[in-house]
């Protein structure tokens, strides 16, 4: 019998295979509402079969976008919209989860298809950017605002504002955004925070703020459904976050009720010499599964069943995330079905296509 197609049951919440869509930016966004592109992108992976999808990292909070283009979830008007997408996929089979997001640094650009550059303040659907220290990202870029404790608190608030509407909006799974030198990760690494305050310095410090976002979503999210942190197991740079850090970090998010860590890497440092291959970072979810006793996803250039299979079966995490595949093919668990010789359900007005 497959692993890949067995259920897995976190709280009171039961996903019906190990396969969830990892949350991937659309930029197709204006002021932070959904729209048909949104609806159609993620009701064909309901359709396709995905225990889980987390919908795009959503920002909390308007600076808190990469894009103008960016999902929004900073304002109650957003969850009509939300709401659409959520109960789409409740229909048919997959468990609705939604990434919740702020950019830090690395907020304020352009769209990839529109060049990517920072968008500076003086411009149109520009703004000023905030992180823990006054560092940039890069050398072509200004330096972000360092924010002061009570902004830190505002974020945190922000946060706890826009979980309340993720549950409102018919979420079960909410994931907090800590990866890829977003705002959390940029506090977490000592390459981009450089404070002397209670939320800089020491490891105790610099995992502060994440932590405090946790127990707050805590308070307002329910307790039979999950919470999952995207984490960069590594910023691939010396001097930076490490997997140490990573399992150490897990250790205490499970104690604050987290329920699994999705494993990514690097995003923090443009210069990180990152060696990508298929599956490359699964032995980091592996590590943090097995050191610190969580249930962990692996993510990145997961591509095709058999890999997925033995990723599950093999026990180097509980869930596996795919995106680019995804993107390519969003019927991608029922054709691993179909290779794996599992039995999935096929939409009643596709069944005259499923392999026979």
């Amino acid at each position: 019998m497959s692993a890949l197609f067995q259920p897995l049951t976190i709280r009171e919440v039961t996903l019906k295979n190990r396969i969830a869509m990892s949350p991937m930016c659309m930029y197709s966004s204006e002021d932070g509402f959904v729209n048909d592109w949104h609806f159609v992108h993620y009701g064909s992976r309901a359709v396709g079969g995905a225990g889980l999808i987390l919908v795009e990292a959503t920002a909390v909070a308007p600076e808190g976008r990469i894009t103008p283009d960016d999902l929004g979830i900073w304002k109650d008007e957003h969850i009509e919209g939300l709401r659409k997408i959520s109960g789409f996929m409740k229909q048919h089979g997959a468990v609705p989860g939604i990434q919740l997001a702020h950019a830090g640094r690395k907020a304020s650009h352009q769209s990839p298809w529109k060049g990517g550059a920072a968008i500076p303040v003086a411009e149109q659907n520009g703004w000023e950017t905030v992180a823990p220290s006054a560092i940039p990202f890069s050398e072509q870029e200004p330096a972000p605002h360092a924010l002061t404790v009570t902004e830190i608190q505002q974020v945190i608030t922000s946060f706890k504002a826009a979980a309340s509407r993720a549950l409102e909006a018919g979420f079960q799974v909410l994931e907090i955004h800590g990866a890829h030198g977003y705002l959390l990760h940029e506090f977490l690494s000592p390459l981009s925070n450089t404070r002397t305050d209670d939320y800089g310095g020491s490891f105790e410090n610099r995992i502060r703020l994440i932590t405090e976002v946790t127990l707050a979503i805590r308070c307002v999210w329910p307790e039979e459904f999950p919470l999952f942190v995207r984490l960069s197991a590594t910023d691939w740079t010396e001097g930076g976050w490490t997997a140490e850090d990573s399992v150490r970090l897990a250790k205490v998010l499970q104690e604050n009720g987290v329920d699994l860590i999705d494993c990514s890497t690097g995003g923090n440092v443009p210069a990180a010499k990152i060696p990508v291959e298929p599956g490359y970072q699964v032995p980091f979810a592996e590590r943090i599964k097995k050191e610190a006793g969580v249930r962990t996803g692996a993510v990145g250039l997961i591509t095709d069943a058999k890999q997925a299979e033995r990723i599950i079966a093999d026990g180097k995490a509980d869930l596996v995330l795919l995106a680019r595949e995804f993107l390519r093919d969003p019927y991608f668990p029922l054709h691993a079905a179909h290779e794996l010789q599992a039995s999935p359900q096929w939409p009643l007005q596709y069944e005259r296509a499923k392999p026979r």
